[in-house]
C-alpha cells in the first residue's frame, strides 16, 4: 500500500462522511427538531 492509495482511501472516506451528513441534515424525521431549534432565539423567557 503506497501513499497514493492511502490518499484515495481517505478522500473516498471523507466524501462518504459528507454524503452521510447531508442525508442526516435533510432527512424528514429531523425537520421538527431543526425548526424548533431555529425558533429558540426568538422565544421569550
Amino acid at each position: 500500500m503506497d501513499l497514493t492509495t492511502l490518499r484515495i482511501a481517505a478522500t473516498v472516506a471523507c466524501f462518504l462522511v459528507f454524503i452521510g451528513i447531508l442525508a442526516w441534515a435533510f432527512s424528514r424525521r429531523n425537520t421538527e427538531r431543526f425548526e424548533e431549534a431555529a425558533r429558540l432565539p426568538f422565544e421569550q423567557d
